[in-house]
């Protein structure tokens, strides 16, 4: 039984829809003090975890180890470079059938997914090949 979100997990959620991006925590908790919400930061980061597992938000963690949150709107899916970090979002989706095959054989709700590649972008392939070079 899914149970209703509490007045803070709501006021995040709102946000996150509005935001209409992927944000961390602490970023999180600084736009909610700008509007004028009084809430701390460990509540930020035990609604977050409550409404995860709600699957009414959706984690990506990057490769430096922080923890990104967005509303589950739709499925991510990302080229993430290793250097400069820059994340840069695709549209394809190859794993979907998979996704449908495993919530029947398995029994297992899935609320989302996501899929990540990581690599060097153009511009750091560019940066690494002119270093090497000298």
């Amino acid at each position: 039984m899914k149970t209703q979100p509490t007045r803070s997990q709501q006021r995040i959620l709102r946000l996150l829809k509005k935001l209409n991006r992927a944000i961390s925590a602490q970023d999180l908790y600084v736009e909610l003090r700008k509007g004028g919400k009084g809430i701390g930061l460990a509540t930020v980061y035990r609604s977050l975890e409550a409404l995860k597992l709600q699957g009414l938000v959706q984690m990506r963690k990057l490769p430096n180890g922080e923890s990104l949150y967005s509303s589950v709107q739709k499925d991510q899916h990302h080229l993430t470079c290793l250097d400069c970090g820059e994340s840069i979002p695709i549209n394809e989706c190859p794993v979907h059938q998979l996704e449908t095959e495993l919530q029947t054989t398995h029994q297992f709700k899935v609320f989302y997914h996501t899929l990540e590649f990581f690599g060097l972008c153009d511009r750091c392939v560019a940066a690494n090949t002119i270093e090497a070079a000298k």
